[in-house]
């Protein structure tokens, strides 16, 4: 392919290869030359020109395929352009002469088609400058084009198309010539045809004035002749050409009106014509004249729907403010449309009309105008209604009867109704919040129009009234409650109208239905519709003429209540039993009795009731799966199997009673199969026999005359067989009018829909007709039973269907084919689901006949359905044999078959199985059906084959994953010999070759990031493929193209060229093909998780090229998408948009600030009136940039809102100066006025979704920059400027009519506001501050006190969300001002002496708490107690108060708990401060005493004695603290250390609560907690300990004034006898919890561990830091335990504490780099000692077994030794032994021999650290106070001392720490000549000074020395200058003895005064070194 990248065709490359492989290779030339040739240098481009020409006008001879010829025309053209243009009439000739061209064979058609695409693009790029040759060349071509086949006719018309744009108005003379010869092929039996004539005639309308003028009416005639038979593409075309046309007719452009002068149409009159095309069809005017009297033939639905999207690119090219100002007139038009009685002959039609005008409105009202706009269309449609309402209104109560055409009129209003407020209800909701003008402006009076309607004779109207409130309730939450009372009250006034018990009841019902959509719901007392509901029931026998509406609404009502959710539904679950049980005969007797009864009357009544009571009681089963015990589904059994036997009694009363009744039974039946499909199989085994012969006849039409067919099978067949059906319609923009080709819903089939959840996608419910809905059931129930039926009967059903096939006969026979295969499909489904198997040999042999039969059916839908049900049946079979015989067969039949349909049935039958048994399994069939399909994919005859052979391949390359890769190559190949020679017109290959190609990219997956000769080769042909496909005319190849190219960068990033592809998705992001789009953001969405940057900078670039009709600007991409947000529907397309903008956000936020932030400013400031319609009526052929632009809408603000965020949380993530304002550049600080007015902006709106953004975003602000300063102001911060902007944000969200979601988010923001800090001066916070205070009121107003408007969980939200925000206020009140309370936990600030000097006086902020606290104390008592209930444990909930809590009532409990465990943790803390800074509420208790709490709302109190002793309140008080299932951990913890604190402090100890609340802390930490909840933990621990050691303390002082001494209860736990009992043992506890900690952290600590047998050792790890604080926290509170106990009880615990204590030491004492003692070992150390100093060791009644613990324990620190240990750790641990516990050590032979060795490998090691430690600690043993101890170690250690002294001379010191472990050996020995004897003075003295001066360095040797070697001349010098007088005799002697030590010392001394000055410096710099040791312990242990 490389070789294909040259200027000029490389021509010996071209021929050396295979002849198949040459339009490739040309392809790829021609890709090439198509970039190079614009970028190329025009000197070169002239001199290679000729031979260019030649090459080029060569190969339109070499019959190039469709996308060659496209690309060559264009290269022509450009070459011309960009050279010389000397040749370009002669080429235009030779094309000529080729069009002219007699010959008509096959072969020569690609060349002719070749120069029309040439002479096209000549005059589209060059236009005028080809002069006056264009007469010639237009007749040329209209002459060809008379002759032509559709191929030519197609192309042919592209070319004038092209012909038309280049020349513009110069082409005048030949308009009408084209006009004539274009408008007949508008009927062209080629769809493709059809397309090219409508885009053909679209472009001459620009320039030709006739067409719109007095050409209009035939235009619009031809459009609708065209529209006939037409398929989606004709009519999108034609659409567009009929609304152009019909545009620039009502408003021309200017230059054609001033260059002729040109009559106008009116609106009226255009308007009249589309109106003809939607009531009368093709059929004309005149024409219609007879047939319209006699009522004649419909129109089609394709020219309706064509009609239908006319309308709307008529009004969207006429724009915005057009419609905004003729709306009135175009709204009464379209209602008219759907009122007129041709467009409502039947229902079906009626129905379809409908949809047709809801479009229309939906399509322009909703996209074309902004929020303003749509309100004022709101009100002309409430007017529309009200005057339609009024005319009804006259009708209906005409009793006179004058008014004949009256009824007429009511039945055509009906229609207008549902169009009206199905708008009017859509409107609203996609308001949302922003709708509340609309609603409550009196002058429109919304809701009153509405609920008139619900009177309305007509049903439709009525139910279409009660969707609109619904809308209004889901918008506007506010109105649901008051709606509900309204309609409630309403249907109590009017019970003896049988429309208002209709139409409020479907009002109730709606409204109850949607409560589901407002989060914050309804009060649970609105359950009064029970009440209403039992009353209709109960009274609907009393008046026949109302019986039937009463029983319908009382039924429908009760379904709707179910909705509500089992917590409302439990309370009435008794009486609905009750309900239903009366509803139903409940035995055979029963029902036998009676059938004897009743006239045809009443049998409609009791068979609705049945239908009423199965829908509730499905509408239970659905929406209370919970409250579904065995006792109530056998309770719904009995009812249920009644009504089965019933069913089969049905027929015989129709019969009896006439055929009206009818209805009324499918409607049971339909809520039978309902029900019974959501109830698991098991429960009605016993009615399978009976219910199967139902389900049967229901689907194979039995019983039913008509020929209906079910809707579900599209559904059943795999999404991926959307081609071949044609389901795609479904993912167009039109969906709502294109897919209705078989079904059509409306609210009136079935009213209980109007409370049921509306489908995912879908605007309003449609339910299906009766007839359908019933065998839609009846399938699905099947599915569900057939799985659970035995073999036998399997069988019989199999049997049965063939027979029915059978006998049936011509269109019958399809529609019972089409049920039977869906309900098959159904049923193999529910086989797959349950894993079961079909059955034996002769189950399978009768489906498979079925199944094969149906592959061979003209229907393609039935051959979709019969290869889907193959490949199932395959699956659920699952045995190779069974599947070898069904590709056999396929094969066979395959190699025989010459007919297109069982061709394309039995490949459809290949590519399924693969499907559904994936590769392994089909593997042995891979290599035949790939050879078969390949070569059916080759067959040009059909191009039907062509597609489901090629979808069957792609199935088949999709489930065989790698095992395709051998048969990659031929598969590719074949793709793109194809893709270059398919025409384009066959859309549906072109579609299936992109599945192909897509499918082989994932099969060849990340190898094609190789470099390998196959693997670039494979990679090429991707690209080249893919650019055909782009290149392509329909928009679904288009977009498989780019989900290609998504692969391709998935796999191989680097070959994707992104700077072609950006372009390209951004120019399809403007497509009028959802697909498309869809397809360009979803791989927009992809490259922007890579290369945000890239995709931004290619897409700027596409802005930048001028002439490209695009509509980026200088906000690039991210402009676009933001704008799309507004126009888009669609669900997936919204949410990949979020996703690429938030991949965008996060990759660019930080370096384009200023634009991003921009971007988010723009879109929440855009202002109404700023931006809102302004822009012309955009004009054909000018610039899209003239779009009218709507202001954002309330979604698109929201999500704007929400960037601004995650842009404050980018920037804090990426770098802290953004937040710095000293530094200056681009940084967030620097906008921060922006995003405080976007907060702001936000946080006032009208929508409640983006007030919650706006609050958010401002308490992100605060907390971010709360702390920076002010650099202008020191001392200040930067917000406070900010003061009012957030006052004012907040007052509103405190207004009486904000919804509790929203006031809950503002308390947060307040009380983040007030404790942030930034306010200094009381009276600018009181603002705020009153807020909260009104907030607090309204709290303390208790329940029930306001009307309620939401759910008692939302009042639970708000209060709790109060109390919530003074908790934390007053947590701030600490760390605001100096603390009173000297916390030990760390609570304080550090920096409090550094705050400026006008900072808050001390305890300022608590002065704004102080007033509110009495009451505060209580209502936060009250809530920890909701709390501490509300989280017991399930089987505790009997002991719950029945009337509820202070805050919540006990039919929310399941809401509330959520609220609750979101706030209790701050309040609990602040209880925690408030308790302790009252002595735990003593002085509080008082004033309770007398004065019952007035305000505070009713608390359930356990006890019956109200007055509680101070200690109980105290105790209850702290269970309260302990009761909580601990969420916010830390805060609760730190709320418990204030409490033990202020125990400590007030003296008040309960032993019992403190053991409880050690047992909780153990609980906590068995849930795994992080290490900083660990380390509150141990706080509170030790907090616990002390209070417990301080009250000990307490008593014995007390008691020893007493004087008794020997009292049990003053010596501690464990008595006399040293028990301590579980459960009632505070030590045992407090043991139980640190064993906890210590064996977490350090597993090796647990001997069970050691012992079991795959126990494997492990070496002692550096804990991380946090553990090892925790382990030394730990360590210290185990050291403190034994205090506690009596001796006896401290003997009882000490073994395992020391156990502990020497483990941890053993296990973390290791070196570390840098000397350091780890926490823990230090703490283990400290621990030791306290242990072994402590008092409790001397008690003579424990001597012995202490004297044994405190051996052992020394015996197990000695025999531990490893590696990498830290020797100097153990060490002083053996010498902490030796000092503290000297008595129980001295003679012990075994541990003085194991502490001596230790020492010598101390002394003997290499690391000096550890041999000066080593002397230092042997000083302190020798110098011990008991020579007993010490003497032996002397004798054993000095002389190894000495000999490793003496040996330095010879290896004198050569670092700092050398030299220290040196001079720590001569204090020692320094230290032995002190402690010896006089007599024994010399002998000592002898060791000492001759080491001493051999330290000494000669004259000559000191200037040359090291420093350190200098030290140790000083060092000894001066310790002999110091000795010497000490002891003069001695010394004297010793120096006598040695002349030579003598000299020495003597010549050192001279040398020493000589340098007198060095002398001097030496003296100042010698005690420093000597006096600090570099190795120090934190702690001082001796």
């Amino acid at each position: 392919m490389e070789l294909a990248h040259s200027l000029l065709l490389n021509e010996d490359a071209l021929a050396q290869i295979t002849e198949a492989k040459r339009p490739v290779f040309i392809f790829e030339w021609l890709r090439f030359l198509d970039k190079v040739l614009v970028a190329a240098n025009k000197v070169d481009v002239k001199e290679k020109q000729k031979k260019l020409v030649e090459q080029l006008t060569g190969l339109i001879s070499s019959a190039p395929g469709p996308p060659t010829r496209k690309l060559l025309a264009k290269n022509l053209a450009t070459l011309y352009s960009i050279g010389d243009t000397f040749t370009v009439f002669q080429t235009l000739d030779k094309c000529n002469d080729i069009i002219k061209s007699k010959d008509d064979t096959p072969a020569y058609l690609p060349t002719k088609l070749a120069a029309v695409a040439c002479v096209g693009a000549f005059y589209d790029k060059m236009g005028r400058m080809l002069g006056s040759s264009f007469p010639d060349t237009i007749n040329n071509l209209l002459k060809a084009l008379k002759s032509a086949e559709s191929q030519g006719r197609g192309e042919i018309l592209l070319s004038l198309q092209k012909v038309l744009s280049g020349l513009g108005g110069a082409a005048a003379s030949c308009h009408r010539d084209i006009y004539k010869n274009a408008r007949s092929l508008l009927t062209d039996r080629s769809m493709a045809v059809r397309c090219m004539v409508a885009k053909c005639l679209l472009e001459l309308q620009n320039e030709a004035v006739f067409m719109w003028t007095t050409e209009l009416e035939n235009i619009a005639t031809l459009c609708f002749k065209a529209l006939e038979g037409s398929n989606y593409g004709v009519r999108v075309a034609v659409a567009k050409l009929l609304g152009t046309v019909m545009a620039t007719a009502l408003m021309p452009k200017q230059a054609a009106v001033m260059r002729q002068n040109v009559k106008r149409a009116t609106l009226e009159e255009v308007l009249e014509l589309m109106a003809t095309g939607f009531l009368r069809g093709g059929s004309g005017f005149l024409k219609s004249g007879g047939e319209m009297l006699k009522g004649g033939g419909s129109v089609s639905r394709e020219v309706r729907v064509g009609v239908t999207q006319a309308y709307v690119v008529f009004v969207t090219t006429l724009g915005g403010q057009w419609l905004e100002r003729n709306f009135a007139t175009f709204l009464s038009h379209v209602l008219d449309l759907v009122s007129h009685p041709r467009a409502t002959q039947t229902h079906v039609e009626a129905v379809y009309s409908r949809r047709c005008v809801s479009f229309m409105l939906r399509a322009t009202l909703g996209g074309l105008l902004g929020e303003k706009a749509q309100i004022a269309a709101g009100k002309e449609i409430c007017q529309a209604i009200s005057k339609q309402m009024r005319a009804v209104e006259a009708v209906v109560n005409d009793i006179s009867g004058e008014n004949k055409a009256g009824a007429a009129d009511v039945s055509a209003s009906q229609h207008v109704m549902v169009c009206a407020l199905k708008e009017l209800g859509s409107l609203v909701q996609s308001l949302s919040a922003t709708a509340s003008p609309l609603i409550q402006e009196p002058s429109i009076g919304l809701l009153e129009t509405v609920t008139s309607v619900l009177l309305h004779p007509s049903m439709a109207a009525r139910l279409a009234a009660a969707w609109c409130l619904r809308c209004v309730a889901v918008a506007l939450p506010y109105q649901l409650t008051p709606l509900l009372d309204r309609c409630a009250e309403r249907i109590n006034n009017l019970k003896s109208s049988p429309e208002a018990v209709s139409g409020y009841s479907f009002a109730m019902a709606a409204l109850l239905g949607g409560v589901h959509q407002c989060p914050l719901g309804i009060p649970h007392s609105k359950g009064k519709v029970m009440s209403i509901a039992e009353d209709l029931l109960r009274t609907a026998a009393q008046n026949s003429r109302l019986s039937l509406q009463r029983t319908q609404a009382g039924w429908l009502l009760l379904g709707a209540l179910m909705t509500l959710g089992p917590s409302l539904v439990r309370y009435h679950l008794p009486k609905m039993l009750l309900l239903w049980r009366n509803v139903f005969p409940r035995s055979q007797k029963e029902l036998e009795a009676e059938k004897a009864r009743g006239d045809s009357f009443t049998w409609q009544v009791t068979l609705e009731g049945r239908a009423g009571a199965l829908c509730a009681m499905r509408s239970f089963v659905a929406h209370c799966p919970e409250l579904l015990t065995e006792d109530v589904i056998r309770r719904l059994m009995t009812p249920i199997e009644c009504i089965a036997m019933f069913l089969l009694s049905v027929p015989a009363i129709t019969k009896v009673h006439g055929a009206h009744l009818k209805a009324s039974a499918a409607m049971v039946r339909l809520r039978l199969y309902d029900i019974l499909a959501l109830l698991p199989p098991k429960t009605y085994e016993g009615s399978f026999n009976a219910l199967l012969r139902e389900l049967v006849a229901e689907f194979t039409l039995t019983d039913n005359s008509a020929n209906t067919t079910t809707s579900l099978l599209r559904s059943l067949c795999h999404y991926d067989d959307s081609v071949l059906m044609g389901s795609w319609l479904q993912e167009t923009d039109h969906k709502s009018i294109e897919d209705q080709v078989n079904f059509l819903g409306s609210l009136e089939h079935d009213p209980s829909s109007i409370y049921l959840r509306v489908p995912v996608g879908e605007a309003i419910p449609g339910p299906l007709p009766l007839g359908v809905s019933v065998i839609d059931a009846s399938v699905a129930l099947f599915g569900v039973v057939f799985p659970h039926v035995s073999f036998k009967h399997r069988l019989q059903m199999l049997d049965h269907f063939a027979e029915c096939i059978k006998q049936a006969k011509g269109v019958r026979q399809q529609a019972v084919q089409l049920n039977i295969f869906t309900a098959v499909l159904s049923a193999l489904k529910g086989l797959a689901e349950n894993k079961s198997t079909l059955g034996p040999e002769e189950v399978r042999k009768s489906a498979l006949a079925l199944v094969m039969g149906a592959l061979d059916n003209p229907n393609p839908i039935l051959r979709c359905a019969a290869g889907e049900a193959l490949g199932r049946m395959a699956q659920v079979v699952g045995e190779a044999t069974f599947i070898a015989r069904m590709a056999q067969t396929s094969f066979d039949k395959l190699k025989s078959a010459r007919d297109v349909v069982s061709r394309t049935g039995h490949s459809l039958a290949l590519g399924c199985l693969h499907r559904y048994v994936g590769g392994i399994g089909s593997g042995q069939h891979l290599k035949t059906s790939v050879s078969i399909l390949l070569a059916l994919a080759q067959d040009g005859s059909s191009h039907e084959v062509q597609t489901w052979a090629l979808h069957s391949l792609a199935l088949i390359v999709d489930s065989s994953g790698p095992m395709y890769r051998g048969y990659v190559e031929p598969t590719l190949s074949l793709v793109l010999t194809l893709l270059l020679t398919v025409p384009p017109s066959h859309t549906e290959v072109h579609q299936c070759l992109g599945r192909c190609l897509g499918a082989l990219i994932t099969t060849v997956g990340p190898e094609l990031q190789g470099n390998g000769a196959t693997i670039s080769t494979i990679r090429s042909s991707c690209l080249v493929g893919c650019a055909i496909m782009q290149d392509h005319s329909d928009s679904l190849v288009q977009a498989a193209a780019i989900s290609c190219l998504q692969q391709l960068h998935m796999f191989a990033p680097r070959h994707v060229n992104l700077s072609s592809l950006v372009p390209c998705l951004c120019v399809h992001l403007c497509s009028s093909h959802l697909l498309l789009r869809r397809a360009a953001v979803a791989c927009l969405r992809q490259l922007a998780q890579r290369e945000a940057a890239e995709v931004c900078e290619y897409a700027m670039s596409l802005a930048k090229r001028a002439g490209d009709n695009l509509n980026i600007t200088e906000t690039g991409l991210e402009g676009v998408l933001f704008g799309m947000l507004d126009r888009e529907t669609d669900r997936k397309l919204c949410s990949d948009i979020h996703d690429t903008l938030g991949h965008m956000l996060s990759s660019l936020a930080v370096e384009k600030l200023s634009h991003w932030l921009k971007l988010c400013k723009d879109v929440l400031a855009a202002t109404t009136a700023k931006t809102e319609n302004k822009g012309r009526r955009t004009r054909l052929g000018e610039d899209d940039k003239s779009k009218p632009s709507v202001a954002p809408r309330w979604v698109t603000r929201v999500f704007a809102a929400d960037c601004l965020c995650r842009i404050i949380l980018l920037c804090e993530n990426a770098d802290k100066t953004h937040f710095d304002l000293a530094a200056a550049r681009d940084l967030l600080v620097l906008h921060l006025s922006d995003l405080i007015r976007m907060a702001f902006m936000a946080a006032t709106d009208h929508s409640n979704q983006l007030r919650m953004a706006g609050l958010q975003a401002l308490e992100d602000i605060i907390k971010k920059f709360a702390s920076v300063p002010e650099p202008e102001f020191p001392g200040h911060v930067i917000l406070e400027q900010y003061q009012a902007n957030v006052g004012a944000a907040l007052r509103p969200a405190f207004s009486p009519d904000t919804p509790s979601d929203i006031t809950a988010k503002a308390c947060q923001v307040c009380s983040t506001w007030i404790g942030s800090g930034v306010v200094s001066d009381l009276n600018d916070l009181r603002r705020v501050h009153n807020l909260l205070v009104s907030s607090l009121d309204k709290v303390q107003a208790g329940k029930g006190s306001s009307s309620q408007l939401y759910s008692e969980s939302a009042t639970t939200m708000e209060k709790l969300a109060v109390l919530k925000a003074w908790a934390e206020v007053r947590l701030k009140t600490l760390t605001r001002s100096k603390p009173a309370k000297p916390l030990r936990s760390g609570e304080e600030d550090e920096d409090e002496d550094d705050l400026g000097a006008d900072v808050l006086p001390p305890d300022s902020l608590i002065t704004l708490v102080q007033p509110e606290l009495p009451s505060l104390s209580r209502l936060w008592l009250a809530m920890l107690r909701d709390y501490a209930l509300l989280t017991l444990p399930a089987e505790f909930s009997s002991q719950l108060p029945s009337e509820g809590g202070a805050f919540y009532t006990p039919e929310t409990i399941d809401t509330a708990r959520l609220h609750y465990r979101s706030s209790w943790a701050p309040v609990l803390h602040a209880v925690a401060l408030w308790l302790s800074s009252t002595g735990f509420g003593a002085d509080e208790e008082k004033e309770e005493a007398s004065s019952a709490p007035s305000k505070v709302p009713s608390l359930p109190q356990g006890s019956p004695s109200t007055i509680k002793t101070f200690e109980e309140s105290v105790k209850d008080r702290m269970h309260l603290m302990l009761g909580k299932e601990t969420h916010s951990r830390q805060l609760w913890c730190r709320a418990i250390t204030v409490f033990c604190y202020c125990m400590l402090r007030k003296n008040n100890y309960y032993a019992q609560t403190l053991m409880e609340l050690l047992n909780v802390l153990h609980r906590l930490l068995l849930t795994r907690d992080p290490p900083a909840v660990q380390l509150q933990v141990t706080a509170v621990v030790q907090e616990t300990i002390r209070a417990a050691q301080d009250h000990l303390q307490r008593r014995r002082t007390s008691k020893e004034e007493e004087g008794e001494k020997d009292s049990q209860s003053i010596q501690g736990e464990g008595g006399d006898t040293g028990e301590l009992v579980p459960g009632k043992s505070l030590v045992f506890a407090a043991m139980e919890l640190l064993v906890f900690i210590l064996v977490r952290h350090l597993p090796q600590l647990n001997t069970r561990v050691k012992e079991s047998p795959s126990h494997v050792p492990l070496r002692p790890q550096r804990l991380p830091e946090e553990s090892a604080r925790l382990v030394a926290n730990t360590v210290s509170i185990l050291a403190e335990l034994p205090s506690l106990c009596s001796p006896a009880g401290s003997m009882t615990i000490l073994p395992t504490v020391l156990f502990l204590i020497t483990g941890v030491l053993r296990e973390t004492a290791l070196k570390t780099s840098d000397n350091s003692v780890p926490l823990p070992v230090s703490a283990a150390l400290q621990g030791i000692k306290t242990i072994i100093t402590s008092p409790l060791a001397r008690a003579e009644s424990n001597q012995t077994q202490w004297t044994g613990l405190v051996r052992s324990s020394l015996a197990s620190v000695l025999e531990y030794s490893q590696p990498d240990t830290d020797e100097v750790s153990m060490l002083t641990a053996i010498t902490l032994f030796l000092l503290s516990a000297s008595s129980e050590l001295v003679g012990v032979t075994v541990l003085q021999k194991g502490c001596m060795e230790r020492f010598k490998n101390g002394l003997n090691s290499s690391d000096p650290g550890v041999q000066a430690r080593c002397y230092q600690l042997l000083l302190s043993v020798f110098q011990h106070s008991s020579r007993a101890l010490s003497t032996p170690y002397i004798h054993a250690l000095a002389p190894l001392m000495v000999e490793k002294l003496k040996a330095v001379e010879r290896k004198r010191p050569g670092t700092a720490a050398e030299l220290q472990a040196v001079q720590e050996g001569i204090r020692v020995l320094e230290n032995l000549v002190s402690m010896g004897e006089e007599q024994n003075r010399v002998q000592l003295l002898a060791l000492l000074v001759p080491t001493l001066i051999s330290y000494l360095l000669g004259e000559n040797a000191i200037s040359s020395a090291p420093q350190v070697s200098k030290g140790l001349h000083d060092f000894a010098l001066q310790n002999l200058m110091r000795i010497g007088p000490l002891y003069p005799a001695a010394f004297k002697i010793v120096i006598g003895a040695a002349p030579e030590l003598k000299t020495r010392l003597e010549s050192a001394i001279r040398a020493n005064q000589a340098s007198s000055k060095a002398k001097a410096a030496a003296r100042q710099a010698q005690p420093t070194v000597q006096a600090a040791p570099t190795i120090k312990l934190k702690t001082n242990f001796f």
